[in-house]
């Protein structure tokens, strides 16, 4: 820092460094709007699988805006990547665009979009979005390819390239990315996602231009500071220890009946944390495997919940919090390792933290979320004679764990969106997709039973219009073993399914990473994702709990008095002599 900037830092006031602070994450979202309102695919408009932030010219993350968890933090290593790749090479008007999982990226479906921000002729800041698209080439459309053995045949390789410079548009460059392509609709996408930077780009120069480069570097430092000092503090209010647990992740997608562990030790020694993964397995033949970024971004999603008060995003937070992967392991896979399933990983990450510390942190943890199982549809619309691709996004969306005080939440999907992931309105599911719903509803009995239930999955049976979908099938929670546990004689939520009745009235059930070729018009598809595990004793949840979600269809008769010990009939009346009886009340 110079004498200048320490001078000025030394002379702001706590009220300006939160008005700028506030206008930075304002800038954020609005920046986050534009993609919602300016995008065309339906995953982002709709299912919002998006993530953006503001970095310092150095590529420290400054703030950040999380519709979806797993690409916040999980941006930060590509940027490191590229301010130091482009250091000194980079103009006003350049955009550069990156996937790559072995330069920082965290999924080669996951494109960053990215542009420098200028004041008066000096590099101040960059501007990022990250989002899915919903095809970037490889083998598969949609390019979620589980027979995939290597990145190559998942999708094009984007090592940080750009696509404009100092504002011309690089043709050559962008036609031999787009011709790499399937869908037009992904080119759309990323011209809206460059509007949308160039939007946080303008704003950042006009709050520059009213305090001064010198005030906003100023900021930018005691924001990144008081973000240590409170991660700080919440560490310390962790019990010192040392906490270790293990996950298995079912499947690589090439050796049936293979699995797969994830070993952690999390070490609390007064105001910092290690997070160790020595002994996890290494790196599969297949796709399932985790880029370093995908668990350095898990451990701070786990981080975030597990904090007992809201604390900014910032690279601040990463002075306090070490996380060691080994190379070569499934969570930290080498080139040219298939990487495309890494993702979803998290899920399993998330749930070995949570683990480790459900005896440290009882009250802060949560049961077991409802693991991905997921389907990517393509094929051809015959209406308008186009190509499709979709995730069902309502349909793999399970319940999350239950809590101490909270039930789990229903029906919001995996844990490394944070809830966040949207959803799919049924009527413009209906019109740009050629498939028809028959059914989308809350799955009874889904939930884990405990004193705070996990919360409940759904059940949704479609239609197929179209003559040879194609399903690219990925996830897990597809066995008892692999379904949501539950803590504390909390109980397991449900587990997943996915099934394809065929006209002929075959049924065909997919290995949880598989690929489904040439489904015929009129096959049935139908999903059932399951619940959050319970936390907690099912026996002391209050009656009339129970009573109320059995009235409401949540919860069967005959779980209600398996599971609570609540004797109950369909209209929601308890018989409060039977009901004692089973819980052993005097």
């Amino acid at each position: 820092m110079s004498q200048v900037q320490a001078q000025t830092r030394k002379a702001l006031s706590p009220i300006l460094t939160s008005v700028i602070a506030s206008r930075i994450k304002a800038i954020g979202e609005r920046m986050g709007v534009v993609v919602e309102r300016s995008t065309r695919s339906p995953l982002l408009v709709e299912g919002r699988d998006f993530s953006l932030g503001i970095y310092d010219q150095d590529g420290r993350l400054i703030e950040q805006t999380e519709y979806i968890p797993i690409l916040g933090y999980a941006a930060a290593p590509a940027m490191r990547h590229i301010a130091e790749k482009f250091k000194g090479r980079v103009k006003q008007g350049d955009v550069i665009l990156h996937n790559d999982p072995y330069t920082g990226g965290n999924q080669a479906s996951d494109w960053k979009v990215t542009k420098p921000v200028f004041h008066e002729g000096e590099h101040i800041a960059w501007v990022v979005i990250t989002a899915h698209q919903a095809d970037v080439g490889g083998a598969v459309p949609g390019s979620y390819n589980p027979n995939a053995t290597d990145l190559w045949q998942e999708a094009l390789r984007l090592t940080a390239v750009k696509v404009y410079d100092g504002g011309v548009l690089r043709d050559d460059v962008w036609d031999l990315i787009f011709g790499n392509v399937r869908l037009g609709v992904v080119e759309e996408d990323i011209r809206a996602m460059i509007g949308a930077c160039t939007v946080g780009e303008r704003e950042l120069q006009v709050l520059v231009d009213r305090y001064s480069v010198e005030t906003f570097k100023a900021v930018v430092e005691s924001m990144l500071d008081s973000a240590e000092a409170m991660a700080r503090q919440i560490i310390t209010r962790m019990p010192d220890g040392v906490y270790k647990s293990q996950w298995q992740v079912n499947y690589d997608g090439i050796n049936p009946d293979s699995t797969m562990q994830i070993r952690v030790e999390i070490t609390v020694k007064g105001d910092q944390l290690v997070f160790d993964f020595a002994g996890t397995d290494p790196q599969t033949p297949g796709y399932v495997n985790a880029p370093l970024a995908v668990t350095l971004s898990s451990v701070m999603i786990s981080f975030f919940m597990l904090a007992d008060t809201e604390i900014p995003h910032n690279d601040g937070i990463m002075r306090c919090i070490e996380v060691k992967v080994p190379e070569g392991s499934i969570l930290n896979c080498q080139y040219p390792a298939a990487s495309g399933f890494g993702n979803h990983l998290s899920d399993q990450i998330c749930s070995a933290i949570m683990l480790a510390f459900s005896e440290a942190l009882p009250d802060r943890v949560t049961a077991g979320w409802n693991p991905l199982l997921c389907s990517i549809l393509n094929g051809q619309e015959d209406r308008n004679d186009s190509p499709f691709v979709d995730i069902l996004i309502n349909a793999c969306k399970g319940g999350g764990g239950g809590t101490q005080g909270a039930d789990g939440y229903d029906h919001v999907g995996l844990i490394a969106s944070g809830g966040a992931l949207g959803a799919q309105d049924p009527e413009m599911f209906e019109l740009m997709m050629p498939i028809f719903i028959r059914k989308f509803e809350y799955l009874q009995d889904s939930a884990g039973a405990g004193e705070w239930r996990g919360g409940l999955g759904v059940e949704s049976i479609f239609e197929f219009k179209a003559p040879s979908i194609q399903a690219s099938i990925f996830g897990d929670g597809d066995t008892d073993e692999s379904a949501a546990p539950g803590l504390n004689e909390g109980m397991p939520g449900s587990v997943n399914l996915i099934e394809f009745t065929y006209p002929d009235g075959d049924v065909v059930v997919p290995k949880s990473k598989d690929l489904i070729t040439g489904l015929p018009a009129g096959t049935l598809y139908r999903q059932l994702a399951g619940g959050g595990g319970g936390f907690g004793n099912p026996r002391v949840r209050p009656a009339e709990r129970v009573a109320e979600e059995v009235r409401f269809g949540y919860v069967s008769v005959a779980s209600a008095r398996e599971h609570y010990g609540v004797v109950v009939d369909e209209a929601g009346i308890i018989d409060q002599e039977s009901t004692d009886a089973l819980r052993g009340v005097a």
